[in-house]
C-alpha cells in the first residue's frame, strides 16, 4: 500500500471512532463564570475574557444577564456588578443560554458566528457554513 493510502485509512479509523463515541470535541472552550456575593450584589470578574472567547462585545452579553435576571447591571472597575443574589450555577446556564441563541450556528453547530446589524434586523451569520439567522435585539 502506498503511504497515503495508509494515512487516509488512519484518519478514517479515527472519524469512526470519534462518531461512535457520540461526541465531536468543541473548539470553543468558555470558562466558567467566576462570581462572588457580596451582601445583597454578585459581582463577576471574567466577563471580558468570557467576551473574548465568545467573540462578543461585553455589553451585549452583559445586557442578555441583565434581562434574563430582571436586574440592573452596572460596571466596577473590570468586574461586573449584579444586584441580587445569583449563584454560579445560574450564571452559568445563563451564559449557555447566551451561546445558544447568540454565538452557535443553528444550522451547523459551530461557534465560529458574528452578528451584523442592518436596519433594525440583527443576524448571526456563520464564517463557517455561510448561514445566515435572524435573531432577537436585546
Amino acid at each position: 500500500m502506498t503511504e497515503s493510502k495508509i494515512d487516509y485509512e488512519a484518519l478514517l479509523d479515527r472519524a469512526v471512532n470519534v462518531l461512535e463515541k457520540g461526541k465531536i470535541e468543541s473548539r470553543l472552550e468558555v470558562p466558567p463564570v467566576i462570581s462572588f456575593i457580596e451582601g445583597s450584589k454578585t459581582k463577576i470578574s471574567n466577563l471580558s475574557e468570557i467576551a473574548k472567547v465568545l467573540n462578543r462585545e461585553e455589553e451585549h452579553i452583559l445586557k442578555y444577564i441583565s434581562k434574563r435576571l430582571a436586574t440592573p447591571a452596572s460596571r466596577a472597575g473590570d468586574k461586573v456588578v449584579l444586584k441580587g443574589v445569583f449563584s454560579r450555577e445560574q450564571l452559568n446556564v445563563i451564559l449557555e443560554q447566551y451561546m445558544k441563541e447568540y454565538v452557535i450556528c443553528p444550522t451547523c453547530k459551530r461557534p465560529d458566528t458574528k452578528l451584523v446589524k442592518e436596519k433594525d434586523l440583527l443576524y448571526l451569520v456563520c464564517m463557517a457554513c455561510g448561514s445566515r439567522t435572524a435573531v432577537r435585539k436585546l
